[in-house]
């Protein structure tokens, strides 16, 4: 059946079923309110359908996999390691985005020293072994 979603003032809205409950079979599986169920949509429901759209994409879904551990996983280093990820050394937000951007571009160096890529010539190259 489809009801009426009634706007809500902050975005998104409600749908009330309730003269529906009361003649469907399945009414206590899905509700225990006498005035039957009532759902609430969020203003965002636009964004999260399309992102679930998207999401269900084979392609996103190979690349996401693929990155996602590798992203993870360093962020994992960054907190756990001793490179001081959590505990912020500073205070105030800036400082302490500051303290943890200068703390990512050492990590990012260090990798780039572990892969072999230098500048040579003006450009970035990767070693030659």
């Amino acid at each position: 059946m489809t009801v009426a979603i009634r706007s809500a003032t902050a975005g998104g809205g409600i749908a009330v079923f309730g003269p529906a409950c009361s003649s469907c079979p399945l009414a206590a599986q899905c509700t225990g309110s006498a005035g039957g169920r009532t759902i609430t949509i969020s203003r965002y429901e636009a964004e999260l359908t399309r992102a679930r759209t998207t999401q269900a994409d084979p392609a996103w879904v190979a690349d996401y996999k693929a990155t996602r551990p590798k992203v993870e996983r360093k962020i994992g280093h960054l907190m756990r390691r001793r490179h001081g990820g959590r505990r912020a050394r500073v205070r105030g937000l800036t400082n302490v985005a500051a303290d943890f951007s200068l703390l990512a571009a050492a990590i990012n160096l260090a990798r780039l020293g572990v892969l072999g890529i230098h500048r040579a010539d003006g450009n970035w190259a990767a070693a030659t072994t």
